[in-house]
């Protein structure tokens, strides 16, 4: 059959509806803060986590290792094959649990002193264990905000100030990396976890190539 003569032949196939973009506050999505200790990583990502409008969860992957009682490698006292095997380990349980969060549309922020410079305890794995779309984002306050929060803390959690000065002088590998990175030396709690929501904003809208 000849179509009307002067109007436009139908397409042979309907165009496709545009995909609507995704948005970081309601759309699922796995945050890694990274940081040296006494950076505040655990309290900030427990604030942010606890004050999205969305369904969020924490994962500390300190918190995981310690799950380990009797046979606890503690890297404080030398990071050696033992401490290596259960940081593996502890990771890829919390990749697991990221990954399932997501799977039933939970978004969740994990926190841990990624080194720049180190592939054991790199980006790639967590990159592996959770997949492409994983958001890094650096919390790197200065090294005297981290000394004082460091004295601090309690229990093997508390490094000397040696290893608190050495680690943060590795995570300044993360400048000129492309992932953002935030000094909260002068923010509260409640400000950082805004600056992170910022970042993770930009990142979803651009992900950083690493």
């Amino acid at each position: 059959m000849q179509h009307p003569v002067g109007q436009p032949l139908p397409p042979a196939h309907p165009p496709l509806p545009a995909p609507v973009p995704l948005d970081p506050t309601t759309a699922p999505v796995a945050v890694l803060l990274i940081g040296p200790a006494g950076a505040g990583k655990t309290t900030a990502a427990r604030y942010w986590a606890d004050t999205r409008r969305v369904p969020t969860a924490h994962i500390s992957l300190d918190d995981v290792r310690e799950w380990v009682r009797a046979g606890f490698a503690d890297p404080q006292a030398g990071w050696n094959e033992r401490s290596e095997a259960q940081y593996r380990l502890a990771r890829r349980t919390c990749g697991f649990a990221a990954r399932n969060f997501l799977a039933n549309g939970i978004s969740c922020i994990l926190d841990d002193a990624v080194f720049p410079d180190r592939p054991a305890v790199g980006l790639g794995g967590w990159k592996r264990h959770i997949g492409p779309g994983l958001l890094p984002v650096v919390l790197l306050p200065g090294l005297d905000v981290v000394l004082e929060r460091n004295a601090e803390r309690r229990g093997n959690r508390r490094l000397g100030d040696e290893e608190v000065a050495r680690i943060h002088g590795r995570m300044a590998g993360w400048y000129g990396s492309g992932l953002p990175i935030i000094d909260n030396s002068q923010q509260d709690v409640a400000t950082t976890a805004r600056l992170i929501d910022e970042a993770v904003a930009r990142s979803f809208a651009t992900p950083p190539a690493w």
